[in-house]
């Protein structure tokens, strides 16, 4: 496959935080329908890279292409544009709104997005049956378990449809049940929607489901 019809390419990327090198030149390709994780140890860059191919960070030098367009020299106004419409993002703390239901807190992309509101309500409901919680959709934050509430935080990541999801530890926050659920639940998003994923992750379990298992250390994969 050429790199035009790779979903994301990460070409040479460099960071630096004052005198320390984060990352010393990665490169990443990810095809449609794949879940791929970035595992090592703490420290290695495993997030750093995360946050750069996905555009909430800037790297010193390299290039990210987002279904063969750059994304790189995009103005900040564009890039959350692209980020709100192409990607969804699951975080190891779920950042829910606490004043906001279930339903509401999913519905918040397509709001941002200025879409319909009957049919983000639509979508939304539909997510939230389909994470097995529909009869959850008007309970706060506050009094759902926390697999309910990151489960939740999946659905808000899928609500506006993006080609490519980023979790940073949506585990590290769980126990090992509510972590399994989770883990299976990625699996039928990709076997069921070709649902593709980038996953940062210390859980070797999550890890060795993923179609590729990516080793960083000290700022390069290995």
């Amino acid at each position: 496959m050429d790199q035009a019809s790779k979903l994301l390419v990460a070409k040479d990327i460099w960071k630096n935080y004052g005198p320390v090198s984060v990352l010393k030149g990665v490169s990443l390709e990810l095809e449609k329908g794949e879940l791929v994780s970035i595992v090592g140890a703490s420290g290695a860059g495993k997030s750093t890279l995360l946050y750069i191919v996905s555009s909430l960070e800037k790297a010193d030098q390299g290039e990210v292409l987002f279904n063969g367009k750059s994304i790189t020299t995009l103005s900040n106004k564009q890039l959350a544009n692209h980020r709100n419409h192409s990607m969804g993002f699951v975080f190891q703390f779920h950042h829910l709104l606490p004043e906001f239901t279930a339903l509401e807190n999913v519905c918040i992309p397509g709001w941002i997005a200025k879409e319909p509101k009957k049919k983000v309500n639509q979508r939304a409901l539909e997510l939230l049956d389909y994470m097995g919680l529909g009869d959850k959709k008007d309970k706060k934050p506050n009094s759902l378990s926390g697999g309910e509430q990151q489960r939740v935080a999946v659905a808000r990541a899928l609500l506006n449809s993006p080609a490519l999801i980023f979790a940073d530890e949506p585990t590290g926050n769980l126990d090992s049940e509510n972590a399994a659920s989770l883990h299976e639940l990625f699996i039928r998003l990709r076997n069921e929607m070709n649902q593709t994923f980038l996953i940062v992750t210390h859980n070797e379990l999550l890890a060795n489901m993923s179609n590729r298992k990516l080793q960083m250390k000290d700022g390069q994969f290995i």
